[in-house]
């Protein structure tokens, strides 16, 4: 699909969050500035969240409460080459059914994602909007 401004993908966010229901795992990928934080802010909203939603570029992970108990735990792995002690925990929330699990930059945490997880690539477009694809990575 096409999304042509942060507010459609923050909106684009909120629908996706809507339908989480729990133990979904999400690895975002794309460029700096392509999208990835507008889209975990609007998947927040969609599941009820109202914090302030911003990168843990320098945190590594924001955990934030839901709807109906469900957690979302944000992940941002760009500044490491090597997940570390951090792989652990992200097992460990990786196997909650009641947490939505959203990662930037994953390529450093490949080993323990799920069989089963989305991939959402966000390609910039010439036009400044974004391209964005998704993909059920181990699903029929």
């Amino acid at each position: 699909m096409i999304i042509t401004s942060p507010a459609k993908m923050e909106q684009f966010g909120r629908q996706l969050g809507a339908e989480l229901k729990g133990g979904e795992v999400i690895e975002l990928v794309g460029d700096i500035g392509a999208g990835k934080t507008t889209l975990t802010r609007g998947l927040a909203q969609g599941l009820g969240i109202k914090d302030n939603i911003t990168s843990p570029s320098f945190t590594i992970n924001c955990n934030y409460r839901g709807r109906n108990g469900l957690t979302l735990h944000h992940y941002d792995f760009y500044r490491l080459s090597d997940a570390g002690i951090i792989a652990d925990e992200l097992a460990e929330t990786i196997r909650d059914h009641h947490a939505i699990t959203v990662i930037e930059w994953g390529d450093s945490i490949k080993s323990v994602l799920p069989a089963e997880h989305i991939t959402i690539k966000i390609n910039h477009r010439a036009d400044q909007g974004r391209e964005v694809e998704i993909h059920k990575i181990g699903q029929a």
